[in-house]
């Protein structure tokens, strides 16, 4: 049964809204790249994983960032596959710092930018001491309302910093088309940080910030409960008062609540049957976890997650590039 939403709109604007294009256009590059594996099983096949794939959320694991923040399903499908694979961090009771945040998100995706990373972490410590630790589920909240809608925090921050110099309310602000060379968020004053703004004025130049509807955004009525709670506010406690909503976490849908957060019986089962299966495996983690490090941060080439066992041992011989690590956040 077709749901309301796709009877209420006419077929080009539904296949816009859910970014069919996007990933025919992705399939058919995989499809030309890897053309030698798809003769040998056909077309149908390929383009059923393909989007089997999709579906899953599994079709963003390995891939660069561009296409993870292509679209909305592919940045909550990138959240959910954070939580899943590193929530035993979490579990754990383990501390991390940014640094090591963004290696676990390299695992994931080899070039996913530290500007994003950083920013997450400013909403967490607030712009002081950036080398602290943060316990898993902190920084995975904050991270999730920056990576998903960072356009829409790029545009608060130019409103926030306009009202914090009493310019023009009536400027357009238009969000920068490269989602890995963000604007610099504003360099605050102190008075800025102390005072904040006026939360009705700001709410009124956010509110005609989500109705152009160019980019993703927080629900606004949302928006506007956080809002009227206060009469005044500052940037960063905007951020964060975002990333504690429970209403705003229901709504992306990416993540559980804050209370099953350490609870994936799925994910736990199928450790437990893979586990089972490997000999000796058990051992060598035990062992590992007693001397446990973060992994190397410069990540395997990792081929689409489609592709067929059989391309391993070619994938192999393939990366034999230089793993030598380079680091432009300290230059």
């Amino acid at each position: 049964m077709l749901s309301p939403e796709r009877l209420a709109l006419p077929d080009y604007e539904y296949l816009a809204q859910r970014h069919v294009l996007t990933y025919m256009e992705d399939a058919v590059c995989q499809l030309l790249e890897n053309r030698e594996d798809v003769s040998q099983y056909g077309i149908a096949r390929f383009f059923t994983e393909y989007f089997n794939s999709v579906c899953q959320g599994t079709h963003i694991l390995f891939r660069e960032f561009s296409f993870i923040q292509a679209t909305p399903h592919n940045r909550a499908s990138f959240l959910r596959a954070f939580w899943r694979c590193f929530r035993t961090v979490g579990k754990n009771g383990d501390l991390l710092t940014m640094r090591e945040y963004h290696c676990l998100l390299q695992l994931l995706c080899p070039d996913f930018p530290l500007e994003l990373t950083q920013k997450a972490a400013r909403i967490v410590l607030m712009d002081d001491a950036m080398e602290c630790l943060m316990s898993f589920s902190d920084f995975l909240f904050a991270f999730q309302i920056q990576f998903y809608y960072s356009e829409f925090l790029d545009s608060v921050a130019a409103i926030y910093e306009d009202l914090l110099s009493g310019k023009n309310p009536n400027t357009v602000i238009v969000p920068t088309s490269s989602s890995g060379q963000h604007r610099q968020r504003p360099a605050l004053g102190d008075a800025g940080m102390l005072d904040g703004v006026e939360a009705s004025l700001f709410y009124q130049r956010l509110e005609s910030l989500c109705d152009r509807h160019k980019y993703s955004c927080p629900p606004p009525a949302l928006v506007k409960e956080i809002l009227s709670n206060v009469q005044r506010l500052t940037f960063y406690g905007f951020l964060v008062a975002l990333s504690k909503h429970h209403g705003i976490n229901q709504a992306l849908g990416a993540l559980p609540d804050k209370g099953d957060l350490m609870h994936d019986p799925a994910m736990d089962e199928e450790l437990e049957r893979l586990l089972v299966q490997v000999p000796g495996l058990i051992n060598s983690i035990t062992a590992t976890s007693e001397a446990s490090c973060l992994p190397s941060r410069t990540p395997p080439r990792v081929g689409s997650p489609w592709k067929p066992l059989h391309r391993s041992r070619k994938l192999d011989a393939e990366s034999d590039g230089s793993t030598e690590e380079t680091d432009e956040s300290e230059t």
